[in-house]
């Protein structure tokens, strides 16, 4: 069954008959239809820069996450106000909330080798960030309906005006460019992937793309750690700090964000109002699975 935006209010009478009860299954299958079906993963002929982009297609596929709401590392974060990031706890968005679903979408093969070298973004990446973030905004809206109209309650944190920050930060470790959820933080969290130095996350589909995720009251399964350190499936061998146009990048020490935002300021005033770069997210090792292991450098 294909499932797709504004046909919402026909399919409640569907999806109540294939529900006989919520299960990963029928979620995830939900979130594969939206991908195959939904007009928001292709560029449309008004969005597209050159015509030649028109009807291109963002993302290929995508991986489901769960976490539970009361979750220790997600508490510790919420609680941390010395931690480099802290969020607000999944029962401040929905105080029923008992299970948090992460969900990973990677970018197509033609949007990631777009974008391979150079030290600007390609018009395909800049396509991705734009019409992609819009795309995923909408499929965690689409699953926040599902859920609801299944009999549970569900809050989309990212699409929620709670999301940005207010707070103005005294320590120098936390940037004022915060918000009070973060989508990389709930992903380690729900089992989806592990930390890179340039601070992505590197899933089985790899690190190129995005997340998006909801708050339910569902009380889902939490994914099976398959990882116990935050930088696991980092090979740390410094090729995202080699593409970096301007070296926001430390191989020793990690990402600086400043830099990389003022690049990006940088990019939208040419681009408005695209933006964009990923040159640390495309030809990696990680760009599209776990990098081998046995690949660690040495130092």
């Amino acid at each position: 069954m294909l499932c797709t935006p504004g046909a919402s209010v026909k399919k409640k009478a569907v999806r109540r008959d294939w529900l006989t009860a919520m299960n990963k299954n029928a979620l995830e299958a939900t979130a594969a239809d939206f991908l195959k079906a939904s007009p928001y993963n292709y560029v449309s002929e008004a969005d597209a820069l050159e015509p030649e982009f028109a009807g291109m297609k963002i993302y290929e596929a995508c991986l489901v996450g769960y976490a539970a709401a009361d979750d220790a590392y997600l508490t510790a974060l919420a609680g941390n106000n010395d931690a480099r990031l802290t969020i607000t706890p999944p029962i401040s968005w929905l105080p029923s909330a008992k299970t948090v679903v992460s969900v990973f979408l990677s970018f197509t093969s033609q949007v990631k080798k777009s974008n391979r070298g150079g030290d600007r973004p390609s018009i395909e990446w800049l396509h991705a960030r734009i019409q992609g973030q819009t795309c995923i905004t909408q499929l965690g809206l689409y699953l926040r309906d599902f859920m609801i109209d299944a009999g549970y309650r569900a809050v989309v944190p990212g699409a929620d005006e709670r999301f940005w920050s207010t707070t103005v930060s005294t320590n120098p470790n936390r940037p004022d460019f915060t918000s009070n959820w973060s989508e990389r933080h709930i992903a380690y969290a729900a089992g989806l992937g592990t930390f890179s130095l340039s601070k992505g996350i590197i899933t089985e589909q790899g690190m190129a793309g995005r997340f998006v995720s909801f708050v339910t009251d569902m009380d889902f399964a939490p994914t099976p750690g398959t990882y116990t350190a935050l930088t696991e499936h980092c090979i740390m061998c410094g090729k995202c700090a080699q593409n970096c146009p301007v070296g926001a990048i430390n191989p020793q020490t990690g990402k600086s964000h400043a830099p990389c935002s003022e690049l990006l300021d940088e990019i939208r005033a040419a681009n408005e109002p695209y933006y964009g770069c990923g040159k640390c997210q495309v030809g990696v090792p990680c760009e599209s699975g776990i990098p081998n292991k046995i690949a660690r450098h040495p130092g």
